[in-house]
């Protein structure tokens, strides 16, 4: 645990030195949202075609982190440094995908509360949305912090990483907007096969988290 929360708290003050990630990342949500607002020139965008832009524009605004989660690992030599360290090296990809999660909460307070200006009539369905986001990030995050690592190792990381990673989020996109629109519905959340969803989410994540487990030492020393 103690090597867990000095990588995490090393990436955690490198990010908030140098800004790289989460500026990039809010102003790409809020002028999506914009480009949507008045692209479609709609004031109300509710059920499954707000969830669709929610999700769609949270969903890339996360690759902009997930390209860079390991920049800096491999530019200066912290792969070499993990290998040789006395620690199991599963340690890295928890702290990474940590690191992932609070980066895309700290989005998703900016950016939610814009959508909901910019779209909802009601804020009632955001009490709810608030577990869907995080299983939707815990998800996220296990599936970039993996697809990084194979990414990383590459010059062409920028454009192998996002190749790779969204067919794969293809099912956890299906049900995190599955459980937003209905939560985003006009005249209030509706709870209909909310459960069914959640259960979704929940199975993709535990089936990434454990894979990611399973693969990333082998995946570290290739």
């Amino acid at each position: 645990m103690s090597a867990f929360r000095a990588l995490l708290a090393k990436d955690l003050r490198v990010e908030l030195r140098t800004l790289r990630s989460l500026p990039a990342m809010v102003l790409f949500a809020v002028t999506t949202f914009v480009i949507f607002r008045f692209g479609l020139d709609r004031t109300e965008l509710d059920g499954d075609l707000g969830a669709g832009v929610l999700v769609a524009t949270l969903l890339f605004a996360a690759i902009l982190a997930i390209n860079r989660l390991f920049v800096a690992e491999r530019d200066e030599g912290g792969f070499e440094l993990i290998r040789l360290a006395p620690v199991d090296r599963n340690v890295l990809f928890a702290a990474k995908g940590a690191a992932l999660v609070i980066y895309l909460i700290a989005l998703e307070l900016v950016a939610v509360p814009i959508f909901a200006l910019f779209f909802l009539d009601t804020a009632e369905g955001l009490v709810p949305l608030a577990l869907v986001l995080l299983l939707t990030n815990i998800g996220l995050a296990a599936t970039g912090t993996l697809i990084s690592t194979i990414a990383t190792m590459s010059s062409a990381r920028d454009l192998l990483a996002p190749l790779i990673l969204l067919p794969l989020l293809i099912p956890l996109v299906i049900a995190t907007a599955g459980a937003a629109q209905h939560l985003l519905d006009a005249g209030g959340p509706d709870f209909d096969r909310f459960g069914t969803w959640i259960a979704v989410l929940g199975l993709y994540d535990s089936v990434f988290v454990l894979v990611g487990y399973a693969t990333f030492d082998y995946l570290l020393e290739d």
